[in-house]
């Protein structure tokens, strides 16, 4: 099976976009991948409109996952708590971790020209 090569480089980009999103550019990185999915959805294939869901569904996550939980854990801990901001701190680091380590999995498949479902965040259809 030969995947097209437009649909490779929309998959590539939005792992890349998904990536940013989570090491250098939070927010416009983001909007970027938003642009992406709404100006190459109609115009890709199987392999591109998969990688473009999982990457704006998984970026979803990981901003609820990064963002209100961490501020879940300050609210219920207390900000003077020093528990508060171990639990704060492991559970951030591993968070994050984790949602890169599948980041850089989703971009090998992209680049490999395979379909890729995030574990645990993604979502089956595309």
């Amino acid at each position: 099976m030969t995947v097209d090569e437009h649909d490779t480089a929309v998959a590539v980009r939005a792992e890349a976009l998904y990536l940013l999103n989570l090491l250098l550019l939070p927010g416009l990185a983001f909007v970027a991948l938003l642009w992406l999915a709404r100006r190459s959805a109609g115009g890709c294939g199987e392999l591109g409109r998969c990688h473009l869901r999982q990457t704006v569904i998984a970026s979803l996550w990981a901003g609820f996952l990064l963002a209100v939980v961490a501020l879940l854990i300050v609210l219920l801990g207390g900000l003077h708590v020093p528990s508060t901001w171990v639990v704060l701190i492991l559970y951030f680091t591993c968070c994050h971790a984790a949602l890169v380590l599948f980041g850089i999995l989703g971009l090998s498949r992209a680049i490999a020209g395979q379909l890729f479902v995030y574990p645990l965040i993604g979502s089956k259809k595309w």
